[in-house]
């Protein structure tokens, strides 16, 4: 096994361990010591019961404790310190109340959306400040002292050294990390050092992850204090993936993948079908959705090369479903909630068995079913075995009609070309414009 993996394994062991009794599935959110306006918000949204993580960290969060939680993806860790967060805000409101810290853009913009539904009935006043975005209008926002700030990392960290007096975070009563496997990286290390001596010592800590790491445990560990360390609750996390989730492998030709996606996406089992498909870079990413747009295949992309508001505005059609098919690289892994999704197609394999984990978790989410499909090839199988071993299950042989998929060779094929056409002409005018300013 890799030394990745036993890590990690490893750690989840470590936090088990420490694992404290919560409410019994029975429990509702009323049991748990949420206010009614926030049990009304939950029953219009149509959340009937809390999930294991939100009856296990609400009441200790409510309480005043830090938190670390491990949950599976799609297991409604943003509720179970939004909630809380709510709830405390409504008693004594004021800015900046709130700091949650998040990988991605498009996790900040989700959790947003989250927290303004859920806070609605107080007026609550949020600004989310990623990258992507003006600076000088998140400068204005951040200068206003919204309630709840929801950021990543690196433009945060820009606001602190450039925008001078717009970051206000001296009585700030949390600090919110999600997905802080990600964040407790090296990569988020140096806008980190400089963003967490600005919080007060005296605030809610609150971690959440998907994967449990030596990093996120070193936190607890370092409170020497019983009465400060953490509350700690780790989920199921034993399979990574959930029972409800369909998983299929297909074997093909490397020179011929592109054909076999075709085939599959136009096949009647997935052809009226919500799919996100993930490619493994934003090349890659691009000319997947232009082949498949010259196939009249109706799709859109995701991926950082794009401008933010282009992003946001892809994962809007998607999720309005004006288009059902998504080619995504893995910016749109982590903590997309976009319930309708019904299958994942991993057009390119991952390298880490975590990836692999993250994508699938954009389907099957909140009890549903779903399927994921990894087109793999003859360079993929030591990666499939990888996953195989990490998620504890072996993937099933989805097969097809290979005569069928090479009558479409040709036709795929001019695709291809006309798509590879269409992005040189794009970059060529894209490097022009360039050099006229």
């Amino acid at each position: 096994m890799p030394v990745g993996r036993v890590a990690a394994a490893t750690a989840e062991k470590k936090a088990a361990k420490d694992t404290q009794k919560i409410a019994p599935p029975t429990a509702s959110f009323q049991d748990l010591g949420v206010d009614g306006w926030l049990c009304d918000t939950l029953k219009a949204m149509q959340i009937k019961r809390p999930s294991e993580i939100q009856r296990a960290c609400i009441p200790p969060a409510l309480a005043g404790k830090d938190i670390i939680g491990g949950a599976k993806t799609g297991s409604g860790k943003t509720a179970a310190f939004a909630l809380p967060i709510l709830q405390k805000l409504s008693e004594d409101p004021y800015g900046v109340f709130a700091l949650v810290l998040t990988p991605t853009r498009e996790l900040a913009f989700q959790i947003a959306e989250q927290f303004r539904v859920l806070g609605k009935g107080i007026g609550l006043k949020d600004c989310i400040v990623v990258g992507g975005m003006d600076m000088t209008d998140q400068a204005v926002a951040l200068a206003k002292r919204p309630h709840v700030i929801i950021a990543t990392p690196g433009r945060l960290h820009d606001h602190i050294l450039h925008s001078t007096g717009a970051v206000h975070l001296s009585r700030c009563k949390f600090l919110v990390m999600d997905e802080a496997d990600m964040l407790l990286t090296p990569s988020f290390a140096p806008a980190l050092s400089d963003i967490l001596p600005m919080l007060p010592e005296k605030r809610q800590t609150l971690l959440f992850t998907a994967t449990m790491t030596d990093s996120i445990l070193a936190i607890r560990d370092a409170k020497e204090d019983p009465r400060k360390k953490p509350f700690v609750h780790l989920c199921d996390m034993s399979t990574s993936t959930v029972s409800t989730l369909d998983q299929y492998y297909m074997f093909v030709p490397s020179n011929v993948r592109t054909v076999y996606l075709a085939h599959i996406l136009r096949s009647e089992e997935f052809k009226d079908k919500s799919i996100m498909i993930f490619c493994g870079k934003c090349e890659n990413a691009q000319l997947t959705a232009n082949i498949l747009r010259q196939l009249g295949v109706r799709c859109t992309e995701l991926h950082s090369h794009m401008s933010q508001q282009d992003r946001l505005a892809s994962i809007g059609k998607f999720r309005t479903e004006i288009v059902k098919v998504l080619i995504s690289t893995d910016v749109g892994s982590r903590g997309l909630d976009i319930p309708a999704v019904q299958a994942v197609i991993n057009y390119h394999i991952p390298r880490d068995p975590t990836d692999y984990i993250h994508r699938v978790g954009r389907t099957a989410r909140a009890g549903r079913g779903g399927m994921a499909l990894s087109i793999i090839s003859e360079r993929d199988i030591q990666l499939i075995q990888n996953i195989e071993a990490r998620i504890n299950k072996k993937l099933e042989e989805y097969k097809v009609d290979e005569n069928d998929v090479l009558k479409e060779l040709s036709e795929v094929t001019t695709a291809k070309r006309k798509a590879s056409m269409f992005m040189h002409d794009a970059e060529n005018k894209a490097k022009q414009r360039k050099i006229r300013k």
